[in-house]
C-alpha cells in the first residue's frame, strides 16, 4: 500500500490540524458515512505519533500513515489524499492495487 498526499492537502493538515514536525496524521476507518470502497464506513484521522504503520509517507517532517489495526479498511488499495477546493477539505481517492 502506498499513500500519496498532494502539496495543497499537506498544507491544509498543517494549518487546520496544527500538525508539526515529529507528529503524524493517521488515516483510519470509522463507522458511519460512506467511502469510495466501503458503504457505511468513512475515513477518520487523528494526529498521533506512528506506532505500527503498514504504510507511511513523510512530507515536511510530518508522517502520513495507516496503522496495522486499520488494514481491514485499506487492504488492497493505495490512498491518494488531494484537496477539494470547492469544499475546502481533503479528498480521499482509493486506487485498487493490481496484482
Amino acid at each position: 500500500m502506498e499513500i500519496k498526499v498532494t502539496e495543497k492537502a499537506q498544507k491544509w493538515f498543517e494549518s487546520e490540524l496544527g500538525v508539526s514536525e515529529g507528529r503524524g496524521v493517521r488515516f483510519l476507518g470509522k463507522v458511519y458515512g460512506k467511502s469510495q470502497i466501503h458503504e457505511g464506513f468513512s475515513i477518520a484521522l487523528e494526529v498521533v505519533e506512528p506506532k505500527n504503520p503498514i504504510a507511511m509517507t513523510t512530507l515536511n517532517g510530518i508522517s502520513y500513515f495507516v496503522d496495522a489495526a486499520d488494514d481491514w479498511f485499506f487492504n488492497g488499495y493505495d490512498l491518494e489524499v488531494s484537496f477539494d477546493e470547492q469544499n475546502n477539505e481533503p479528498e480521499y481517492i482509493f486506487h485498487e492495487i493490481k496484482a
